[in-house]
């Protein structure tokens, strides 16, 4: 039985990766920022999973994560780096502290979070890292300069990366999720919207269960010839 810990596990996509791992029979660490989520989670997924409240701005508690994560089912085997921010502005209006902050989350956690699981996976030799960017990366969209450049980042960081553990039977990987059936989904105006789905030429838009099976799939021993890859889940979006 493999460990894994996920981040972002109380979200749209985050949910739906626990539930794919849980139903596979692996041990699941799950973090997030709700307490009150992370226990609705272990009320569904008992005796598997374990919520772990955590602030990834913070160094420590990414140290104590992870600690904490080996303590309850041992050292991880699958990493899924989902946790992710956006504090939208535009460019020219941008403030400081909305840049670190998701600079903090998206790119800097996924870096340290990734180099301390991964000391694990070279004594094993076996290892999965999977990050997940996004195709604003790829798009550039406006007023999320700090967004794009955290998920452009992530994305080099995954082939670097890569490179690095690929000798040691680690692959590292990212998924780009296009537009997904999220709660976010909920706050975008429907012309928008609509003129955002207009532009998908499968004319729907993804569903996180569909992440969440490309994610196991990276995770699986069948991916083993596939590492330092961004692979794109956005029904045609970006071609």
């Amino acid at each position: 039985m493999k460990n894994i810990l996920i981040t972002g596990a109380t979200g749209g996509i985050g949910h739906a990766l626990v539930k794919t791992f849980f139903q596979n029979g692996y041990n699941i660490c799950g973090s997030g920022t709700s307490l009150e989520k992370l226990k609705k989670l272990e009320s569904s997924y008992k005796d598997r999973f374990k919520g772990l409240q955590c602030d990834l701005s913070d160094e420590q508690q990414i140290i104590n994560l992870v600690q904490d994560a080996k303590e309850y089912f041992g050292n991880i085997n699958v990493l899924v780096n989902n946790a992710g921010i956006t504090k939208d502005n535009l460019f020219m209006r941008m403030k400081e502290n909305e840049w670190q902050n998701v600079i903090d989350i998206n790119l800097k956690a996924t870096f340290r979070l990734s180099q301390i699981v991964i000391k694990d996976m070279i004594k094993s030799k076996w290892g999965r890292v999977i990050n997940i960017t996004s195709d604003a990366a790829k798009i550039g969209n406006p007023g999320q300069a700090n967004y794009v450049a955290s998920k452009s980042a992530v994305e080099g960081l995954t082939r670097t990366i890569a490179n690095e553990v690929a000798s040691r039977g680690i692959t590292v990987n990212g998924v780009s999720p296009g537009f997904i059936e999220t709660d976010i989904i909920d706050t975008i105006d429907k012309k928008r919207l609509d003129m955002m789905m207009s532009k998908v030429p499968l004319g729907r838009m993804g569903k996180p269960e569909e992440v969440a099976s490309l994610v196991y799939f990276l995770s699986s021993q069948e991916s083993s010839y596939i590492t330092g890859q961004i692979l794109h889940i956005n029904g045609g979006l970006t071609m």
